[in-house]
């Protein structure tokens, strides 16, 4: 995406520097250039990670959609270069760059989804549906799986589900060990199996009703 026409609006932020905190109102989202942005989000007394990001991805979107208080903590990982865009200026962006705006709208979207899609998973009371769930959103969000009969296979890694579930990865690995044990699951070394994708299915949704 070639924003050079923007680089006045560059932002540099040292390693551990917050960029934005959460509940606070914010009118600006960033697009990263250089170095990795950490998000993170109070659920009562426990900080999560909800995800680590790197250049050419984008946060605080929600704050130019929907005029809302920022959702979560962004803290500088690394020294970090952001494009700071406002209303004013994303406005600019949008008139004048009309393939870029069609992107723009379309990661717009799909960040919407995963954002709601990822405090579904993060608000599980229990840490098995939570890992348990992840597979269930990507089984949801990925394309060209093969969907023949009950049983999945996703291209991930341990560390990105817990990643995704919130987790630090020793947790994740005993409660994937657990459903190895089980035989819902096999892991290999470049994908992991879920058998019955259905089974997870009904005990998520078991979960999410207590």
């Amino acid at each position: 995406m070639d924003l050079d026409a923007f680089s006045r609006f560059a932002r540099d932020y040292a390693p551990g520097e917050i960029i934005f905190s959460e509940y606070e109102p914010g009118d600006t989202f960033y697009m990263i250039q250089s170095g990795r942005v950490e998000l993170v989000k109070m659920f009562g007394q426990v900080e999560k990670i909800l995800d680590i990001i790197g250049p050419s991805e984008m946060f605080g979107e929600m704050a130019i959609l929907e005029s809302a208080p920022r959702s979560a903590t962004a803290i500088a990982l690394d020294a970090v270069t952001v494009l700071e865009f406002n209303h004013k200026n994303f406005e600019i962006l949008m008139m004048g760059n009309p393939q870029i705006a069609l992107r723009l709208l379309k990661i717009f979207a799909k960040r919407i989804y995963d954002s709601k899609r990822r405090f579904m998973i993060l608000t599980l009371p229990d840490p098995q549906a939570k890992i348990a769930d992840v597979f269930l959103m990507l089984d949801e969000t990925t394309p060209d799986l093969e969907r023949w009969d009950e049983s999945r296979e996703f291209k991930t890694t341990v560390d990105d589900i817990a990643r995704w579930a919130g987790m630090n990865i020793a947790q994740a690995k005993e409660i994937i060990s657990h459903f190895v044990a089980q035989h819902r699951m096999e892991i290999f070394s470049d994908k992991i199996r879920i058998k019955n994708i259905n089974d997870f299915s009904r005990f998520v949704n078991t979960q999410r009703k207590k």
